[in-house]
């Protein structure tokens, strides 16, 4: 199964469930090593960069986010 497969199910779950097991993901973080930490973080800067390369993501310039959520805030 691969990642978005098992994305896809997760998804399918009810809210609860859905909360239940992002616990326990996040939870399960806590045991990486900081060796591990850093190589997550640097493939996430990677996959992030290369989507904005290829145009599968852009980026929004900070006081446009920063004025959404404010208005968002109320």
């Amino acid at each position: 199964m691969t990642s978005d497969e098992l994305k896809a199910e997760a998804l399918r779950l009810s809210p609860e469930e859905r909360a239940e097991l992002a616990s326990e993901l996040l939870v399960s973080l806590d045991d990486l090593s900081e060796p591990e930490i850093e190589r997550l973080w640097l493939e996430e800067a990677e996959r992030r960069d290369a989507a904005l390369d290829n145009g599968t993501a852009r980026a929004i310039p900070a006081d446009e986010v920063f004025s959404s959520a404010r208005a968002r805030l109320g």
